[in-house]
């Protein structure tokens, strides 16, 4: 029979196919396999209700075949085969889906999985083979048909002679290497096992391959040299058939998810916990979730890519699938398994449809409760999973602009003062005396550093307790949040902490009534470096403090200015110098105030310089401190 030519439309989608719609080459060998899976279970459906068929489901398999030399790669399967009407029809004419068309007229259930319903994948071994031929016979008839093709220039169908039984045969010539492309990779048996344990190794039916190596026969006794080696032949399985999220829960242990998170996800240590979930109804799929028990080498870097894998009936289709989990979750490994998917032509790009978005709120919804269920429960085990995963969390308030907050603000651990231990928002909460109004905080590189500043002094003297902000995305998070449980946040910094009574503040304000003229003075010799100098209300036997008059604190100023990207464009946070009134400074300063105003200026400058060091900021200019305190001290 002559060369018959692809239709126009399917030979621009043969062209576009093949050069731009599968990233990867390694895929047509998933896509094969993928429809000789369809084709045994259209004959074992068959077979259910014909029993002149005479084959059980044992009897189904998919041999795979590598001839090196000839540059021959082979997939074979007994499925229920061909007719030449439909090679000319599944094959003749591009995206025209024949396991789909058996799906619809038959009703298909959940029973039988028919993974090829786009009518492409056929075509992907034209990525990697210069030539392909399929010999076909179909169930029932008494010949077989064979299918030619060198891809856009055309094909043949012809009758072919063989006593074969119902199945079909592909043989792709392989293509030579080019500078580009190295093809001989599709013939090296190993590279052959690799791909079907990574894209098919869940389908149903045994994939088999011979493979060979090699056996080191032991030196026996009195021979002088090593016996020569022997090459073995054997057939193998490549595939293990029955995924283990398909297995009940009842049949697995937890040595069997770890050890399936240790192979399938190369982690030598076995995950904190594990999510193990069947859904039915909108949305049916079945996921396997990891939580790591540590972060991975490259977790904080851009090299880092969050995901799922996604499987559509057993076989892989995406290694990565970001859509399925949010960013502040991206630290969870596992799969998604289902046959409901919108998948596009090429199996490889996920359409945000309305049945995704349900997949990944059903997810994100399963990871919260299950890291709930560690806090109430484990609690060593959700410390150790806060330490390595928990800035995430911070971050995803924080970048969220509060939006994930409901979500994540009670899976939120900080050090407390409270017999130094990790606490929640909410056991803070619970512990709050009556009279407390806010949740206090206080930011520093270290619990050490906020337990040396001043501030802290007067809070623990109330009786309240702190929580200890040393991540620098913490005082940003909690802005975020706003209030928890209708109590505010408030920095022990904030200019406005109000732990004083009215008899202390009356006296503040007598104070500072009289000394209006010199800390008017002591505010124009340190310039724009402070908004105000004030008395205190909050400083107990310390001389001097820092306080935030604005939105950005001194803890995000320092923060903020840290960052590269804001290169010379310093933020500068609105700072008041505070004074104690009951610290022996206070009337050193009114002296002299009184008799030596120049000294005073020196004086104002080194308090200053002293309460930027207590906050862990530089000072301006190191050496006139330096020279100011040599200066006092001769």
């Amino acid at each position: 029979m002559g060369t018959k030519q692809f239709k126009a439309e399917s030979k621009r989608l043969l062209e576009m196919m093949i050069n731009s719609i599968y990233t990867h080459k390694e895929i047509f060998l998933r896509e094969l396999i993928s429809n000789a899976s369809d084709a045994i279970d259209k004959l074992y459906f068959k077979s259910l209700t014909d029993t002149s068929i005479g084959l059980n489901k044992d009897d189904f398999e998919i041999n795979i075949e590598v001839d090196k030399e000839k540059r021959i790669l082979t997939i074979s399967d007994n499925g229920i085969g061909m007719t030449k009407d439909e090679l000319e029809n599944n094959l003749g004419t591009i995206a025209k889906s024949g396991s789909l068309a058996f799906k619809n007229d038959n009703n298909l259930d959940g029973d039988v999985d028919i993974i090829g319903q786009f009518g492409v994948g056929f075509y992907s071994a034209f990525m990697v083979a210069k030539k392909v031929t399929v010999v076909s016979k179909a169930y029932g008839e008494d010949k077989a048909h064979i299918w030619k093709s060198s891809g856009v220039s055309g094909y043949t169908i012809d009758e072919y002679d063989s006593d074969m039984k119902a199945g079909t045969v592909i043989t792709l010539e392989i293509k030579e290497n080019t500078d580009e492309e190295n093809y001989d990779e599709f013939l090296e048996q190993y590279r052959i096992q690799s791909l079907v344990k990574k894209y098919s190794d869940y389908i149903r039916f045994p994939i088999k391959m011979e493979m060979e190596r090699t056996e080191y026969p032991e030196k026996k006794e009195g021979e002088d040299k090593e016996p020569e080696p022997i090459t073995v032949k054997e057939i193998v399985t490549l595939n293990s058939m029955v995924p283990i999220w398909k297995k009940n829960k009842s049949e697995l242990k937890d040595e069997d998810y770890n050890s399936f998170y240790t192979d399938k996800f190369a982690d030598y240590e076995a995950p904190i916990t594990h999510i193990h979930s069947k859904n039915e109804g909108i949305a049916t799929y079945d996921a396997l979730l990891f939580i790591p028990s540590k972060a991975p080498f490259d977790y904080y870097t851009k090299n880092y890519k969050k995901g799922l894998q996604l499987y559509s009936s057993g076989v892989m289709i995406m290694d990565c699938c970001e859509d399925l989990l949010p960013d502040y979750f991206n630290f969870v490994k596992g799969l998604v398994d289902s046959q409901d998917l919108s998948l596009n032509i090429s199996r490889e790009m996920l359409q945000h449809d309305r049945q995704v978005k349900i997949i990944a709120k059903n997810i994100e919804k399963s990871i919260k409760n299950e890291l709930s269920k560690m806090l109430k429960n484990k609690r060593e085990d959700y410390e150790k999973f806060f330490k390595a995963f928990g800035l995430n969390l911070k971050f995803g308030i924080y970048q969220s602009y509060g939006m994930a907050k409901d979500t994540l603000q009670d899976l939120l651990l900080f050090k407390s003062s409270f017999e130094g231990k990790m606490v929640t928002l909410d056991e803070y909460v619970s512990r709050m005396k009556d009279d407390q109004k806010y949740i206090y905080y206080a930011c520093g590189e270290s619990e050490a550093r906020i337990d040396m500043l001043p501030q802290t002094e007067a809070v623990k003297d109330k009786g309240y307790e702190i929580l200890y902000f040393t991540d620098d995305v913490d005082e940003f998070t909690i802005k975020m949040i706003m209030n928890y449980k209708e109590k505010e946040f408030k920095s022990i910094s904030a200019s406005d902490l109000d732990l004083t009574t009215d008899e202390e503040k009356e006296e503040v304000k007598k104070k500072t009534e009289d000394s209006k003229g010199m800390f008017d003075y002591m505010k124009e010799a340190l310039g724009d470096k402070v908004s105000e100098v004030r008395l205190s209300s909050k400083l107990k036997t310390h001389p001097v403090c820092l306080s935030s008059d604005g939105q950005v604190s001194i803890e995000m100023e320092k923060v903020l200015n840290s960052m590269p990207q804001n290169g010379d464009n310093k933020v500068k946070s609105e700072k008041a110098l505070e004074i104690n009134a009951s610290h022996p400074i206070y009337d050193k300063l009114t002296s002299l105030y009184d008799s030596d105003k120049d000294k005073l200026k020196i004086y104002a400058e080194l308090l200053y310089n002293q309460a930027l060091l207590i906050e862990g900021m530089s000072i301006e200019n190191p050496l006139e401190f330096s020279n100011q305190i040599c200066d006092l001290m001769v």
